[in-house]
């Protein structure tokens, strides 16, 4: 993002010129004064509105440091709309003067190999005689024409794809590098890649699975349940050709994902989510505790109704039928009406107006759970918006649990759009301006 200062560049005044002559630019107070707070309140009590009608939804924080070394917490807001449609907006970026550093252990070997391999990337990216040296020795091995992939700090995928690169291009590297003195040292030993290799088998299966539960347009906390499934029973289990540096990875990475998500409450969150999912419902449930998330999704329900009051869908329908009813009764002449041979029947019939509320709503959870599974390539929210007025309850519970993200991702990808305005030729902005600057680059 260009600063406020651009509009007085004399090299965009002349754009501007050409583009329209007859367009006088307001100068840079005028932004900063008078535009960009005018913007932002308008914006802010839209989303004010808007949060307004919203009845079930979830955040996420975290915290980042700009360019200038200066703590900042973000916060984002996410819920579903009346369209069933998944949003998520970015409600404050606020200063924080707190420490957030976690210190972690550290296996000296793969610290060793990566450092190597930083090292290796550093000396291609900065040279065009080594990149140019690079794609001829490709051609002489017959290696993919693929350029060598650098680390971000802020994407842990990314230092797996380095990874990967260097061990696809390890010859073409060491060819290259050893043809230069200066750079002899800098060529990969046996040991190097051996490590290399075990870190890329451990974690090249896994960087799909982050991808994908790290989005913010549809649903992802339904999948965390079958995702653990699946990393029990084939992604992360060992297998015979793995050395032992690649089954200690998938060991510390599954007991991490255990540590994190064997928790009671954390466990029985992710069971309703997996519950009111028309993909998954009790199929990633323990058996054992499948009968108490039933009860538990009963109890959410009833409490809803008890907060709100008659469900919106149930109380449009009784208008309507009056409606109907009032319409129909109006059209047609008042005349005896003449008995059918079914109204003769109806009093042998069992009514089911005698049933009570709890037996109504457990009764519409199992026709739920019995209707047939949806396909696993289709999005839940367009499946409860065809079908919720065939489960009116439970679709208040899918959009209380569904909402919710699988990681802190929302939040962490302010720290782009932050990396862009407070950049170092910016580094006197002063915290409510950047509170200000991202809100509008995440809401507009």
């Amino acid at each position: 993002m260009l600063p406020i200062n651009a509009v007085e560049n004399d090299g965009f005044r002349k754009l501007i010129k050409v583009l329209d002559p007859r367009y006088e630019l307001p100068g840079r107070k005028h932004f900063s004064v008078t535009a960009l707070p005018r913007l932002y309140a308008e914006r802010s009590e839209q989303l004010e509105q808007e949060l307004q009608n919203v009845a079930y939804f979830a955040s996420t924080s975290d915290m980042w440091s700009s360019r200038t070394s200066e703590p900042y917490l973000s916060l984002t807001i996410h819920f579903i709309d009346k369209d069933w449609k998944l949003q998520s907006k970015c409600l404050q970026t606020a200063y924080f003067p707190e420490d957030h550093t976690e210190k972690v252990g550290k296996d000296k070997r793969v610290e060793r190999a990566i450092g190597v391999c930083k090292n290796v990337v550093s000396a291609f990216s900065f040279s065009w005689k080594k990149k140019r040296d690079l794609a001829t020795a490709q051609e002489e091995f017959n290696l993919p024409k693929h350029k060598l992939t650098t680390e971000s700090p802020t994407r842990w995928g990314s230092r797996q794809k380095m990874v990967s690169r260097v061990i696809e291009q390890h010859k073409a590297i060491s060819q290259v590098l050893a043809a230069d003195k200066k750079t002899r040292h800098l060529v990969p030993t046996w040991q190097d890649m051996d490590v290399l290799e075990s870190v890329n088998e451990a974690l090249k299966p896994l960087l799909e699975f982050t991808d994908s539960l790290s989005g913010e347009t549809y649903v992802s906390v339904s999948y965390l349940k079958p995702v653990l499934h699946l990393f029990r029973t084939e992604v992360l289990k060992h297998s015979d050709d793995d050395t032992q540096l690649t089954k200690d990875i998938k060991a510390m990475v599954m007991d991490y994902l255990d540590e994190k998500y064997d928790d009671d409450g954390t466990d029985s969150l992710l069971d309703m989510a997996s519950l009111v999912d028309p993909r998954f419902k009790t199929h990633y449930i323990k058996p054992d505790k499948i009968e108490t998330i039933k009860t538990r999704a009963v109890s959410e329900i009833m409490n809803m109704e008890e907060d709100q009051g008659p469900s919106t869908s149930q109380a449009s329908h009784q208008t309507e039928e009056e409606e109907a009813e009032g319409e129909a009764a109006a059209a047609l002449p008042a005349k005896k009406q003449r008995k059918t041979l079914g109204s003769l029947f109806k009093k042998l019939c069992p009514s089911n107006t005698g049933l009570t509320y709890m037996q109504t709503v457990e009764g519409e959870l199992e026709n739920y759970l019995m209707a047939p599974d949806a396909d696993s390539e289709t999005e839940p929210l367009d499946w409860w918006k065809m079908h919720e007025k065939t489960f009116p309850r439970v679709s208040k519970l899918a959009q209380q649990y569904l909402c919710i993200p699988a990681t802190s991702s929302p939040s962490e990808r302010i720290f782009s759009t932050g990396g862009n305005i407070v950049t170092c030729h910016r580094a006197a902005l002063k915290p409510e301006t950047v509170d200000r600057l991202v809100f509008l680059a995440r809401n507009l």
